[in-house]
């Protein structure tokens, strides 16, 4: 069983690679060899951040990785980030204790618990562009639709701010072998059945979402994530020069 849990190689870095099933490592596609934001290239060299004098009518982006415990949204989104040098946050380090105190001791957590939390996310967000960033990636399960709608109001005063989930769509039988296999997180197995049982899988109509099958090797599933990115950011900015 893969383990999207392990560290992830990356150019310039030196974490182990996340290990296959029959024990030989596995390399994620490296950036110098991935196609690349124009935006983020000069003279064929990639800027160390994405911190810069923006233009008004540049275009910025929230990555927001999705999807149910066990479902790779750490590994994809740190890779994601490092790849298009944006900053990163982690969903869970801003549950609140309260929070991580029922999810250690499996009792689901309810709306009420995840609104402070949602809005927190989304203002973290807001305060990395606030710093000049073209984009940020961060997770968080948005299991339900109308908590991706507590985060899809953070364009709404923004009109070159653009919102895009990338859900990683999983069984929960695979994502139950996953989060078994983990160690030293206080998401444990059980919570992934209530995961499931909540779950509103995004549906066509949520035209913001990229949906990822990440049954694959991780390498598969961030070559892909990154390339459908790279796709978006250029329909994006093509978009914007015809307005």
């Amino acid at each position: 069983m893969l383990s999207y849990d392990s560290a992830i190689s990356l150019k310039g870095q030196t974490p182990a690679s996340p290990a296959l099933s029959n024990g030989h490592q596995s390399i994620p596609p490296s950036p110098s060899t991935m196609r690349l934001p124009a935006s983020s290239v000069s003279n064929g060299v990639r800027t160390n951040s994405s911190v810069s004098s923006l233009s008004k009518d540049e275009q910025r982006h929230i990555w927001l990785v999705t999807g149910p415990a066990g479902c790779g949204k750490s590994t994809v989104a740190k890779y994601l980030a490092t790849v298009l040098h944006m900053p990163y946050i982690e969903g869970d380090e801003f549950h609140p204790q309260a929070n991580i105190d029922k999810m250690s001791a499996g009792i689901p957590l309810t709306d009420a618990d995840r609104w402070d939390w949602l809005t927190a996310l989304r203002e973290a967000s807001l305060k990395e562009l606030d710093r000049g960033n073209r984009g940020v990636v961060l997770t968080c399960s948005a299991l339900k639709r109308k908590y991706r709608d507590v985060i899809r109001v953070a364009p709404y005063f923004s009109p070159n701010l653009h919102l895009h989930f990338i859900y990683l769509d999983a069984s929960e039988e695979l994502l139950l072998q996953r989060v078994l296999a983990r160690k030293n997180h206080y998401m444990g197995a059980n919570m992934v059945h209530s995961q499931f049982e909540v779950l509103e899988r995004p549906t066509k109509d949520e035209v913001d979402v990229i949906s990822i099958d990440v049954s694959r090797p991780a390498e598969a599933v961030m070559a892909e994530a990154l390339d459908r990115v790279l796709d978006t950011m250029d329909t994006v900015a093509a978009e914007a020069q015809r307005k």
